[in-house]
């Protein structure tokens, strides 16, 4: 009996061979691939599959990932792996800001696809779904809630998390925190938004919570538990 495809992805990949080897383990794990070998494929592909995740390659023939990126985003809010072997940060960090949510580096093992893809779709339906939010923000008061118990932040540490706050799941780098932190732009290192998240974190362990995730090399993401993963909300809006 053939067991139906629980998710269904977009992978464009111009190494024939690699792309024949991680489509197979896929589907062996009920995701349907559409595979594509070229970067200006890619935004008419999405269109007609509507797929629930894009894996896409950074050096593509055609159009490159960074260009796709930012095409796909002007139509569609799709989680968008990028894979790569240019490990700098700043492609890294330029993915993200083109709205790029998550990362493979080459060589990655099949297993390790399969896990982010599960991943950064258990992030959409837990960003998507109609949830109580879990802290409560007063501006007037620089003053957060959470469950129930105020929490007296600084100004930045308040802005810090409304940032932070504002988009679930999200990876900010740091440059993107620190223009959000101080309304006069002032010039301050990344290490000045680790200590600021350093002291966030230690006032949420007070309240009983421990959100804020470190993404390495990048920044940083705020996550709050998933719903079940039985729920059928993990589709992308086009």
């Amino acid at each position: 009996m053939t067991t139906e495809p629980e998710i269904r992805v977009v992978y464009v990949e111009d190494d024939e061979r690699l792309a024949r080897l991680t489509t197979q383990y896929l589907n062996s794990h009920r995701v349907e691939v559409h595979l594509v070998a070229r970067g200006d494929q890619v935004v008419s592909t999405v269109l007609r599959v509507r797929p629930d995740v894009v894996l896409l390659d950074l050096m593509l023939p055609g159009v490159d990932g960074l260009t796709i990126c930012r095409e796909l985003r002007a139509f569609s809010n799709v989680p968008v792996i990028m894979i790569t072997a240019r490990v700098q940060e700043i492609d890294r960090l330029l993915g993200l800001e083109l709205g790029a949510d998550d990362y493979i580096c080459k060589p990655f093992s099949p297993r390790e696809v399969v896990a982010r893809v599960r991943a950064v779709l258990r992030r959409a339906s837990a960003a998507a779904a109609p949830v109580e939010p879990p802290f409560v923000l007063d501006e007037a008061r620089f003053e957060a809630r959470v469950r129930g118990r105020a929490l007296i932040l600084t100004p930045v540490e308040f802005r810090l998390l409304k940032k932070l706050g504002a988009q679930p799941g999200r990876v900010f780098s740091r440059a993107q925190l620190i223009d959000a932190l101080y309304v006069d732009h002032r010039i301050v290192s990344d290490r000045t938004v680790d200590s600021h998240i350093k002291n966030l974190r230690r006032k949420l362990a007070d309240a009983g919570v421990d959100p804020i995730a470190s993404v390495y090399g990048v920044g940083y993401r705020l996550e709050w538990p998933a719903p079940d993963e039985g729920s059928d909300s993990t589709r992308s809006t086009y």
